[in-house]
């Protein structure tokens, strides 16, 4: 009895393993190209195994792009868990924002589904994404607006322009701009970043 079930954990412990290893190949992929011009066929040869064997983890290209966000907004999740309760609002927000430029700029950034990409059907209809999709909005939501009724950050701006802008800095295009010029680093970009988002662009006026 026992022989039987360390065979059947460690048969999961390998699925789950490949299974990671086809996440993280999705990932990139995603990161690259997004989900419209990615293919089974791609992703089958990057992890070197059968188109057919593919298909026994994933019915579909929608349920594997499906599962790989979903992955995504979990590691979201875990990095919301760990920022210090200490941290005032706008430093949690900011602390969000870093790990996700630093996650694109790493290439395992998937690009966040538009309005019309066609992936953006099947996430929603994908319970697991939107459960966790919805626990990340509630959290962040919250930061928002504790930072708002403090004075972090300003009031007269509906929380959800600022919940989308934080949300679109792990796709924004300027990091890549700034990585492919090579005069800064991936922390300084990051920081830039961070900057832009929450301070503008205007002179400070303390300086001044």
């Amino acid at each position: 009895m026992q022989d039987t079930t360390q065979k059947t954990s460690f048969k999961a412990q390998q699925l789950k393993f490949r299974e990671d290893a086809i996440l993280d190949v999705v990932n990139h992929l995603l990161a690259r190209k997004g989900f419209d011009l990615m293919t089974m066929d791609e992703v089958a040869a990057e992890v070197g195994i059968a188109k057919a064997s593919l298909y026994k983890h994933f019915a579909s290209k929608e349920v594997l792009a499906a599962a790989s966000m979903t992955r995504l907004i979990d590691r979201a999740l875990a990095v919301v868990n760990d920022l210090s309760v200490e941290l005032d609002p706008l430093e949690k927000l900011k602390g969000l924002v870093r790990w996700a430029v630093t996650a694109h700029l790493a290439n395992t950034m998937p690009l966040l589904p538009s309005t019309r990409s066609s992936i953006q059907q099947s996430l929603t209809n994908y319970p697991p994404y939107m459960e966790k999709v919805g626990r990340l909005i509630e959290a962040v939501g919250t930061w928002i607006e504790q930072a708002q009724t403090s004075g972090l950050l300003s009031a007269s701006l509906p929380g959800e322009v600022i919940l989308y802008t934080v949300f679109a800095r792990s796709c924004d295009p300027v990091a890549d701009f700034l990585k492919l010029g090579g005069a800064f680093s991936d922390p300084e970009i990051v920081e830039m970043l961070v900057k832009t988002c929450f301070d503008g662009m205007s002179q400070d006026k303390s300086t001044l």
